[in-house]
């Protein structure tokens, strides 16, 4: 669901400090080395089927994917549906399979293929609010909220598809519990992404996480900033805040300092185990606010980069490997166009780095960034991660214009290559408009 948020205030720093908050979440193993992918299976072909995504599963391995979240794969609800097929964040039953995309049986065999592939899969999950003809509307109204009328509420007025649940009745959060135990026990799913956990008490978050876990280790991510979802209950966050200021960069309305202040912020605000995801797209920002070509221009694929580098977990939406220039329409069939576009051998690179250079890794299994400081810290934004005998630097010019600019800074001292195609390199004292450089040692 498409979700406002609030900007965070920066403060200006040089280097990155520990934050102190909470965290009892156990990752599992093998997310810490792990990038992305987002599915959208209504829009990957003519089809919209479970069974013509399963044969890109080779191709999504190739490139280094460890995690598949697909999008929701409920039924949708009829009543006040928006559009001809609806919106896949209106559920209308929690445990069936949307017949647009297959059958049960289907999604069985696409779980099992992605796991014979070795990467791990979550779904989408909507706990917040219902379809207005899901059947705990009759058989169970006590289960969502009402207003002084006596009448069901939109959880906001735009999303008059779908009503919400109350959280206050012990019964609703026993019934939520089970049906995502059920994905897990008969699916064997890997995890979900809760769609506007905020929306929902954390307290709930952290019951059900509990509960999961005993079923099988599993991953939670939360569309959500809230430090405290990471405390007990979610592997990671949205990283919404990095998405608003590559926007601003890209628009000439904020530069590498306030970049760097904002990461000093994020450090300071999440625990240092807790994974935020870093994305230039996603299905909410391609459709609603436009493809990462329309937000981001020319800087592209140095936020693409920027967003594989530093740290949490990369995400890539399907399409973005094709360089896919359409908002995809929301409520109707759109297939992507799919081609050949340089953006797939990037991002199977970077992918492939992540998984074999520990300064990239996850959590506290990665390196802690470090900001280089240069003679233009206005504009060149630098930065190195170490960790166990890996070390990456990553220098970006976050401006329009060519800069230049020096450093003596010890991290920039020795010989380098450049780990996306292998060769000798040595570090730049000019960077054209947008333009970045890595280097490992």
């Amino acid at each position: 669901m498409k979700k406002i948020m609030l900007a965070l205030s920066c403060a200006l720093a040089t280097s990155f400090a520990m934050a102190q908050s909470v965290s009892t979440v156990v990752h599992p193993a093998w997310s810490k080395n792990a990038a992305i992918y987002e599915a959208n299976i209504r829009q990957f072909s003519a089809e919209g089927s479970f069974k013509k995504f399963e044969g890109y599963l080779p191709e999504l391995k190739k490139m280094g994917v460890g995690i598949i979240w697909i999008m929701p794969i409920n039924p949708i609800g009829k009543v006040n549906r928006k559009g001809t097929l609806g919106s896949y964040y209106s559920v209308a039953d929690y445990t069936a399979v949307n017949p647009e995309f297959g059958t049960p049986e289907d999604f069985h065999h696409l779980v099992d293929a992605i796991h014979a592939q070795g990467m791990k899969v979550i779904i989408d999950w909507v706990a917040n609010h219902t379809a207005w003809d899901h059947p705990w509307v009759k058989e169970h109204p006590d289960y969502y909220v009402h207003d002084a009328k006596g009448q069901f509420v939109a959880p906001v007025p735009d999303w008059f598809d779908v009503i919400k649940l109350d959280y206050s009745n012990p019964q609703l959060r026993k019934e939520m519990i089970s049906a995502l135990s059920y994905w897990v026990t008969n699916y064997d799913l890997d995890g979900f992404r809760c769609d506007v956990a905020a929306m929902v008490p954390t307290d709930f978050w952290n019951e059900a996480r509990q509960q999961l876990d005993k079923i099988k280790p599993v991953f939670m991510l939360a569309e959500a900033v809230e430090p405290d979802l990471q405390e007990h209950a979610f592997d990671m966050t949205y990283g919404w805040q990095f998405k608003d200021i590559f926007g601003e960069i890209a628009k000439g309305k904020k530069n590498a300092a306030d970049m760097a202040a904002y990461l000093h912020t994020d450090d300071t605000t999440y625990n240092p185990n807790s994974y935020r995801m870093l994305h230039t797209s996603n299905h909410d920002l391609n459709s609603w606010e436009g493809t990462e070509f329309v937000r981001l221009g020319d800087a592209v694929e140095t936020f693409l980069v920027l967003s594989n580098t530093l740290k949490g977990m990369p995400l890539l939406y399907e399409g973005q490997e094709a360089g896919n220039t359409k908002a995809l329409d929301f409520f109707e069939r759109d297939p992507i166009v799919w081609k050949d576009h340089p953006y797939k051998a990037l991002y199977t690179k970077l992918f492939h780095l992540k998984q074999t250079n520990h300064a990239l890794w996850n959590g506290l299994d990665g390196g802690q960034p470090q900001m280089i400081k240069t003679s233009d810290d206005e504009h060149i934004f630098a930065f190195v991660r170490s960790k166990d005998q890996d070390q990456i630097v990553g220098i970006f010019n976050l401006s329009d214009k060519p800069r230049t600019f020096s450093s003596t800074d010890p991290a920039l001292k020795g010989t380098f290559i450049n780990p996306l195609d292998g060769q000798p390199t040595v570090v730049p004292q000019e960077l054209k408009a947008w333009e970045y450089k890595l280097l490992v040692k």
